[in-house]
């Protein structure tokens, strides 16, 4: 027991420090925000420049860059999302037609736009280039709705296969000409449905590819396009879930339809 109370303590100070800490970084993001709006960050960004490479190519700083942008950013999307909503919730108090309630709908859509701008501010925070991290971070989305595509794509090609097998059973079992040329013609169907699905995967753009090899080094693809839903959710976690959801939806459809296969 008198091991233990030491290490609670511990613990619990830890812990505070942490909320403290917390508390401290939304008081001064806020501060921030109050002091230099969305016009003030939008000047003082207007003259970062960017030339992207030739190739589209991220590297490993880039990617590292996003990932610490984005960090920051969610602190600031969350402080401004919170303020938005103060300031809606006293709009509707006050009255929407109301002096009050249409000075408190500005500031609304105020916080509204800082929360959106959330990822600039935080990229110009941590003093990178904003034109630059702009770039990276189409890039990165991109990589990240071909990897969404990528899964979708997987699981209809497994289903596909295993229907096309069940079908093939049918059409060599049919016993009569009329039976087997409606067959064939869903086989024949299936087959151009393949045949289009493999190419389209075969046209991503080589930059993609790459940089979905480069951004995997990180982290899922998948995680950039749960992190651009996560700005938009209501309770925290709900994006991450549906994109683990996904994920394990997907997977169990490749599995089922192999079992199917066999």
């Amino acid at each position: 027991m008198r091991r233990i109370l030491p290490a609670v303590l511990c613990l619990g100070v830890a812990l505070t420090g942490c909320k403290v800490k917390e508390a401290m970084d939304k008081a001064s993001i806020q501060q921030d925000l109050q002091k230099r709006g969305t016009t003030d960050l939008m000047k003082e960004i207007a003259n970062d420049k960017y030339d992207p490479p030739k190739d589209g190519h991220l590297t490993d700083g880039q990617v590292q860059m996003y990932l610490k942008v984005r960090e920051h950013e969610k602190a600031i999307a969350q402080v401004a999302k919170a303020e938005a909503q103060k300031h809606a919730d006293a709009a509707k108090a006050a009255g929407d037609k109301s002096i009050g309630g249409m000075i408190e709908g500005f500031k609304t859509m105020g916080a509204a736009a800082e929360m959106f701008t959330a990822d600039l501010r935080a990229a110009k925070d941590l003093h990178y280039n904003t034109a630059e991290y702009q770039w990276v971070k189409g890039q990165i989305l991109a990589a990240s709705m071909a990897e969404f595509s990528s899964k979708a794509s997987q699981a209809f090609t497994a289903q596909m296969d295993a229907s096309y097998k069940q079908v093939k059973k049918q059409y060599d079992e049919a016993k009569d000409e009329q039976t087997k040329a409606m067959y064939k013609q869903m086989l024949d169907g299936m087959e151009q449905q393949r045949a289009e699905s493999a190419k389209s995967q075969e046209q991503v753009d080589p930059a993609i590819a790459y940089n979905r090899q480069v951004l995997s080094k990180y982290e899922s693809a998948l995680q950039a396009f749960a992190h651009e839903m996560s700005k938009y959710e209501d309770k925290p976690g709900e994006a991450q879930k549906s994109v683990d959801e996904f994920q394990k939806n997907v997977d169990k459809a490749v599995q089922d339809a192999k079992a199917q296969k066999q």
